[in-house]
Formats: C-alpha cells, structure tokens, sequence
C-alpha cells in the first residue's frame, strides 16, 4: 500500500482539478438540495450587493453634483435614497452572512463525518500509521487528526470566501466596466507624430494597473503556498508531541525524562518559529506592496482625471462617479492582489485534504492479500500459508501452517521482535502485510498487551467497545471482582482519565474484566499478564481458562515467563532460520 506525497502540488491546473474532487461531493451528497439552494441564495444575495454598489455609484454622481450646484431640494432628496439604499445593502448583509456560514458549517459537518467514517472503517486509521514506516516512510499524510479537525474548517471557510469574492469581483468588474468606459470619454494621445483617439480610456488604465499588480504580487508572494504548508505541519507536529508527553506522563516522569522531552519541544517548536519567521518576512514583502498598490489607487484616478475637470470638461459628481467606478473596476481586478496571502493558506490545506483524500482512496481500493474467513461451527482456528513481513516488505514468517483445536491451549513464544504479535495481528484480520489463508471462530476476542482504556466513565471502560447498557450493574461489579478489581466496583459512574489514574497492571486487569464480561468462546491474549504479580496471573489465567473451555473455545497466548507455560498443554516455538533463508522464522508446532 502506498501513498501519495505530503509536499504541495505545482501544477495550478492539477491542484483545482483535485480541489474541485474535494468539494464536489458535498454538493451530490444526501443533503445536495439544502446544499445548492443555500449556495444559490448566497450568489443571488452577493449579485445583490453588487446591484447596491452600481445603485450607489450613480448616486455618487447626483449627490455631488447637488453640493456643486449647491441645490439643497436635490440634496435631502438624495440623503432619503441613500438611506434606501443603505438598508437594503445592510438586510442583505445580514443574510448573506448568515446563509454564509450557516452552509461551511453544514459543508464542514458533512465532510467531517464523511472522513471520518472513512478513516475509522477498515482500519484505515491503523493501516496509515503503519504506512509511515519502512518503505513508505514520508508518502503518508502526517497528523490526519489535525486535517480532520482543522484543515477541513479552513477549506470550508476559504472556499466559501474566496469564490463568493471572487464571483463578487467578476459581477462586480462586468457592471462597472462598462460605466467605467463611458465616463472615461475619448482621449487624444500623440505617438510617433500621430495622433490617436482612444476610448474608454480609464479601463486601459485600471487592466494595466492592475495586471502589473497582480505580476508583481505573485512574483512576491509565491513562496508563501510553501510555507503555509509546511507551518500546518509544524505546527500539527508540535500540538501531537505535546499531547503524547500528557499521555505518557508517567512513563516519563519515572524515567526523568523531563529534560529530553522539553528539548523534543523545544525542537518541535524551533521549527514552527523558523518556519512562521520566514513566513512572517515574505508576507512582509507581500503587505509592503499590496498596502502601496492600495494606496495609489485611492488618488490614481483623481489624478488621471484632474486635467478634464479642472478644464471644466467633467463637474465634481461625474469626477466622483468615474473615481468611485475606478475603485470598483480596479479592487475587482485586484482581487488576486488583494487575497494572494489568503490564497496561499487556502491552497496548503487544500493540498493537505487532498492528499490526505488520496491516501485513503488508496486505501479503500487495497486488497489484503491475506484471506481470512470464519471457521464453520464446531471448528476452530486453521491457518494454511500464513507469511507475515513488515512495512519494509522483509519477511518475518513464510508459509506457517497451523491449527487449534476447541479445546486447545497454546503459548506463542520466541524471541521479542520475532513477529509473535504481528501474527496475532494477521489472525484479527488487521495486518496488511499478511497473505495466506486463515479461518477464525467468530466469538473471539484479542487482549494487546497494552490495553486502549477511554477516559470518561468507568462503566463505559469497562464495556469497551460495547455500550455498558448491555451489561447490568451486577454483571459490570461481578467482572471487575473476577479481575481481582473489586475497589472499582463502586465507581462505575465516575468520570476520570483512567489510563492516566490506573497502573499498568490494572489496566491490563480492566482488559481481562473486560473478557470475563463479554465470554468469548476463543481467546488470543498478547502478553496480557506481563504487568501482573505471579498469584495475581495464576489466578486469572485460570479463570480465563474456565471462561473458554466452558464455552467450547480455546486460549491462545504470547508470554515470555515460563510459569505461563502451565496453563497451556501445546506450544508455538518461533525459531530463527539460517541466514540466506527467505524468512527470518519458522513456526514450529509441538
């Protein structure tokens, strides 16, 4: 399995083809008509504060001419339609804004949900990390949970404003252009010894001024798609080890590792400053110019203008409307200028999505070579040409062929790294490393040595995965004394961080309540018993025993102590090949 690289596109036209992939199919999805109706609201609401602006830049024209002439009946007549037209631009204001983000919230709801349930079925979740190591190290999308959960805000939110300013900008050039041409009149421009009449002059000038901008602009601010990128991921990576130091700190408090994992941090967070500081100076360079080309363009006109007014050739309201049309034509073209930086942080998340949706869409379309099946009633687990490799493709295991018995109890054992648990992975039909053929009981279950303990209520622990309204209180306290747990029966329904509140051992004791709750006729238990005292996991190695054998099951395990052995009748011995082989083990059965 492999998958595509972290770093951004560069072709613009493959990067829009992936983008529109990516947004497509909210608006095909079930809630495609709620989708479409509210966009074409919001387009029909932005077309009308378009249709407010040419309405004002008319009154422009009146109203100053009425200060010139100083007729005060036309005046208060214009101040009454100004506040007309004030109104309706700020009701339409309001809705728009509201339909606005009332859709990237529903377009970022959906899409969440929809990644999500991609990237917790088929254990894809899993199956990514994986791919981060060995062969396909740096081809995964890093920190899916940071693209899940704000990657996908900023894509909503920028797709939603960038492509209503822009469709603002492009109603806004056609509507104003064409008043921009003819107030612009025909102007007399010698060349050569000819002269020559253009017109609509105006707009030659706003296209040529704005067309160096945007030149310029892009030319300056091209390096920040880069950069945003890799500050998403730096920051994504920074935020991750911090919470790893939360998770584990214990672990780390008992090793005083205090030091090294401040000096992780502060490496981590060495290069979100590198980066943001670089970031930082080109939009520097990229804020120096827009604010100048901004500027200019307040007097631009005023000054193209001022020989035809001062010759008495325009009055002050008409000198007004062609500043006011000059402003719209030109912040229309200017659009890409004005939003290059917002551009750049739109374009790094939505590489990162899109990445981020390939990498999953190969995943979807990834066939274990491993055929796993359930085993018919009354037989148990078969395994026929079962290889095992790791990420980096080197074999573990080749060719095993094994079998348990109802009945059966058999201790996986060999030397640590041997692929004992990857095994055990490839039976539960999780490993994508595996071929071969495989049959399971259906009624098993299979304890990590590290056991996944939620935070929240106890009850809801215990019962994991399961909802505990399917177990009653008796059942749930009756557990936990089977698994030697009994101070906990009284806090079912207290909330806490338990794999932060309970030890090792007692966290492996909650995975074994667990079993004892469930009854499961087959158990594979993953060195379940390491963190126990030895009474301790006689005790429950017994009742675990009891549990499967009652129920017409067997028990396999992984253990390196010995005194595991005795509660086992047959043994899976993991045995190193010779060099050359073209696996490192073979499984012998005895």
């Amino acid at each position: 399995m492999t998958a595509p690289t972290g770093s951004p596109p560069k072709n613009i036209l493959a990067t829009l083809r992936r983008i529109g992939a990516l947004a497509a199919p909210y608006f095909r999805s079930e809630e495609k008509w709620v989708a479409r109706g509210l966009l074409a609201a919001i387009v029909a609401l932005n077309l009308g504060v378009v249709y407010m602006l040419v309405l004002n830049n008319q009154w422009y024209a009146r109203f100053y001419d009425a200060l010139q002439n100083k007729d005060e009946a036309v005046f208060w007549k214009e101040i009454v339609f100004f506040c007309w037209i004030a109104a309706a631009y700020i009701l339409i204001a309001i809705f728009k804004f509201y339909l606005t983000q009332l859709l990237q919230l529903r377009w970022r709801a959906w899409m969440t949900r929809s990644y999500l349930a991609r990237w917790m079925a088929n254990h894809t979740f899993y199956h990514l990390e994986l791919a981060r190591y060995g062969q396909q190290d740096g081809q995964t999308p890093d920190n899916p949970d940071q693209r899940i959960q704000e990657d996908m805000q900023i894509f909503t939110d920028y797709t939603m404003t960038l492509s209503m300013g822009l469709l603002n900008a492009v109603v806004t050039l056609v509507s104003f252009i064409g008043i921009l041409w003819g107030l612009s009149g025909v102007v007399s421009l010698s060349l050569f010894g000819s002269t020559y009449s253009v017109p609509g002059s105006m707009v030659w000038i706003a296209l040529a001024y704005c067309a160096a901008g945007t030149v310029i602009t892009h030319y300056i601010g091209r390096p920040l798609i880069g950069l945003n990128f890799q500050q998403q991921r730096y920051e994504a990576d920074f935020r991750h080890h911090l919470v790893r130091v939360r998770e584990y700190s214990e672990a780390i408090a008992l090793d005083r590792g205090e030091q090294v994992e401040h000096g992780q941090l502060k490496l981590r967070f060495g290069s979100v400053l590198k980066n943001y500081l670089q970031l930082i100076k080109k939009q520097k360079n990229l804020v120096a110019f827009t604010a100048s080309f901004g500027q200019a363009s307040v007097i631009f006109a005023f000054i193209v203008q001022a020989p035809r007014f001062f010759s008495g050739a325009i009055q002050l309201g008409q000198l007004m409307q062609v500043n006011s049309a000059f402003g719209r034509v030109q912040d229309s073209l200017s659009w890409f200028v004005d939003n290059y930086d917002r551009v750049a942080v739109w374009r790094a998340t939505a590489d990162r999505l899109t990445s981020f949706e390939a990498a999953m869409r190969l995943h979807d379309g990834t066939v274990s070579a491993l055929e796993r099946t359930p085993s018919k009633a009354g037989e148990g687990l078969s395994a026929a040409g079962v290889s095992v490799a790791l990420p980096t493709g080197a074999s573990l295991i080749e060719g095993a062929a094994l079998s348990v018995k109802p009945g059966d109890s058999v201790l996986l054992q060999g030397p640590s790294g041997s692929g004992k648990s990857t095994l055990f992975r490839s039976f539960a039909g999780i490993w994508p490393f595996a071929n071969g053929k495989v049959s399971v009981p259906d009624n098993a279950m299979f304890i990590p040595q590290r056991p996944y303990v939620p935070n929240g209520r106890l009850r809801d622990a215990l019962a994991y995965p399961d909802p505990a309204s399917k177990y009653t209180d008796a059942q749930l306290v009756q557990a936990l004394d089977d698994a030697l747990l009994p101070d906990l029966a009284s806090r079912l329904d207290d909330s806490d961080a338990w794999s932060q509140k309970l030890s090792g051992g007692e966290q492996q004791r909650l995975a074994i309540a667990r079993v004892l709750l469930r009854k499961p006729a087959w158990l594979f238990a993953d060195e379940a018993t390491s963190a126990l005292d030895a009474e301790a996991e006689e005790t429950l190695y017994k009742r675990l025993a009891a549990g499967v054998r009652a129920a017409g099951g067997a028990m396999v395990s992984i253990a390196h102590r010995a005194s595991v052995g005795a509660f086992h009748d047959r043994r899976w011995t993991l045995v190193p090949e010779s060099d050359g082989a073209s696996a490192r083990y073979r499984v012998e059965a005895t």
